[in-house]
């Protein structure tokens, strides 16, 4: 089975993004993405989101989440939706400066509060932080861009094992199938993960 190349955190127009839906899907396409999931800012978006950003497009599927700004922990967490199943991913916490005691600590207040972390990132903004990247943290790893701006797409994936359908790519997700990926031009271009 191909690897599926994939972002699953990017924001357009209708938060805090620099470009309008559309668009944003037009330039992953360019890119060779098979996936992408769109994660506005939950209390930023427009009643419209839910039909602005469809989940059909040509050669790329689309994810359509929210970024939710979990109160008071101010931690934002994604949440993508597939047809049954639901990813939640622990977002940046390199932005926050989180230990991994803390960043633990968190994961298990959140999965307390309704909030089942299935994933943590270890980019923020598509810089790769290895603190997060460890045995310590026992769910998958995953690798975003987070773009709002030109200058961020394309600089951090993944690449599932998983047939091209929402719910096989975010159940490989969760089991962990997948590699992470990395711009050359990114700064903090790992090895091969």
């Amino acid at each position: 089975m191909p690897y599926l190349k994939g972002n699953l955190h990017t924001h357009t127009r209708l938060s805090d993004g620099s470009r309008s839906p559309e668009e944003v899907i037009f330039r992953y396409r360019a890119m060779g993405y098979d996936f992408l999931a769109i994660t506005d800012h939950k209390e930023m978006i427009p009643p419209e989101y839910w039909y602005r950003v469809s989940p059909q497009d040509d050669g790329l599927l689309i994810l359509v989440g929210v970024e939710i700004d979990v109160k008071p922990l101010g931690q934002h967490v994604n949440k993508i939706g597939g047809d049954y199943e639901t990813l939640y991913t622990l977002n940046h916490p390199a932005r926050y400066r989180l230990s991994l005691e803390d960043t633990l600590k968190r994961i298990e207040v959140l999965t307390t509060n309704g909030f089942p972390i299935h994933a943590v990132e270890t980019t923020d903004k598509g810089t790769y932080h290895s603190l997060y990247n460890v045995d310590g943290i026992s769910l998958p790893k995953i690798a975003t861009d987070d773009a709002h701006h030109d200058s961020e797409f394309g600089r951090a994936w993944i690449e599932v094992e998983a047939q091209r359908k929402p719910d096989a790519i975010l159940k490989a997700i969760k089991a962990g199938n997948f590699r992470l990926g990395f711009s050359p031009e990114n700064e903090s271009y790992p090895r091969t993960i």
